[in-house]
């Protein structure tokens, strides 16, 4: 679960490395897996799309907090990271590291598409 003023990783190649999150889209007041919020790029990098200050919209791919599947499984993560996406759902970046919780269908399948791993 994501709430205001915490800092995530960046898991793709757009150019920023962390970011802090400012807000949510559909009035909550915290997220998971699969939910998109407003962020602000902290840390970029000095070549990329990305620039320090500026604010973006992401999609959150990992969270440290325990994930029950319907199964009974539980899935973990080692960090909270996301996914920096335009107005439209696709990735800024043209690679994503890590691996990525699967979301429901029809939702980011271009983020699904690019990473590494789908849990």
């Amino acid at each position: 679960m994501i709430q205001k003023n915490a800092i995530l990783d960046v898991a793709d190649n757009s150019g920023a490395r962390k970011v802090l999150c400012i807000g949510f889209l559909g009035g909550k007041k915290s997220a998971t897996v699969g939910d998109v919020i407003v962020v602000s790029a902290k840390v970029a990098a000095p070549k990329g799309r990305v620039t320090k200050g500026k604010v973006y919209k992401a999609v959150i791919v990992r969270v440290k907090g325990p994930i029950r599947r319907l199964d009974g499984s539980i899935i973990r993560f080692s960090s909270n990271a996301v996914v920096l996406v335009n107005d439209q759902g696709d990735p800024l970046g043209t690679r994503v590291f890590g691996p990525v919780r699967k979301f429901p269908v029809g939702e980011f399948t271009k983020v699904m598409s690019l990473a590494v791993e789908v849990l």
